[in-house]
């Protein structure tokens, strides 16, 4: 998209965005806290395997039967390493990476002979959020809207965690990919580490606001991979965003 710059083209994706990073901020933070870092990259891949599948079958792509295997195969995984963060927290890590990536590899065997195999796991890893749609914005919108009230009731108990992340997962997976979801949820989220709850939510989203407007923008002026320029924008503000609060706080 070489020359003038249509906002109006941008509002989809920047709501989507927004709604990804309203959910994922504070997940972010108990990920940290927990110690899995790659817990959401994992849960994210696992949900994509279930869209592959859903696609090999030959669903339709918008049909609630994609969901229901989506949501199904996060669920699944998202108990699988709650399980293991719980029975072998010292090796919760390492295990987590490995479930990604038999995840990935499962991925790539369903879609071998599918002739759009190659596209759909391309999608699943850098999404395709320039071209989300208000239909799809409005769904994210309602899993969010559920996903934060029951993060609020059930945080503080040690199960709740997975469900909600589960449910985020396989909603944002789908519009923004693997490698967003997992830039959204750590990102902010280390940037925001020394501050209190109510300000790193606020502040983490504003961080995560710049890293999605500026790499959307970016990416539609000169062309460039939407979801891999939103990831580099995210990593500079959090760059950015930790600097200021450490001079703040005089460290």
């Amino acid at each position: 998209m070489n020359g003038p710059l249509d906002p109006s083209l941008l509002a989809a994706p920047m709501l989507a965005g927004l709604l990804v990073l309203m959910s994922h901020v504070p997940l972010g933070r108990e990920v940290l806290k927990r110690g899995v870092v790659f817990v959401d990259l994992a849960v994210a891949q696992i949900a994509g395997l279930g869209v592959i599948a859903a696609h090999a079958l030959g669903w339709e792509p918008s049909g609630w039967r994609v969901q229901a295997a989506a949501f199904g195969a996060a669920l699944a995984g998202a108990w699988l390493l709650s399980q293991i963060e719980r029975r072998w927290p010292r090796l919760a890590e390492p295990l987590i990476g490995v479930s990604f990536v038999l995840a990935a590899s499962l991925a790539a065997l369903v879609s071998a002979h599918d002739p759009h195999g190659g596209e759909h796991l391309r999608d699943l890893l850098v999404g395709q959020i320039l071209w989300v749609n208000w239909p799809q914005v409005a769904g994210l919108g309602l899993v969010t809207g559920a996903a934060l009230l029951a993060w609020r009731a059930l945080e503080g108990r040690r199960w709740g965690f997975y469900p909600v992340l589960a449910l985020c997962v396989t909603a944002s997976v789908q519009v923004v990919g693997v490698w967003l979801v997992f830039a959204s949820l750590i990102l902010p989220a280390l940037a925001v580490g020394r501050l209190r709850a109510a300000s790193a939510w606020a502040v983490g989203l504003g961080l995560g606001a710049f890293g999605y407007a500026t790499g959307l923008a970016l990416s539609a002026w000169r062309d460039w991979p939407a979801g891999a320029v939103i990831v580099l924008m995210l990593a500079l503000g959090a760059l950015i965003g930790a600097r200021i609060i450490a001079l703040s706080r005089n460290d």
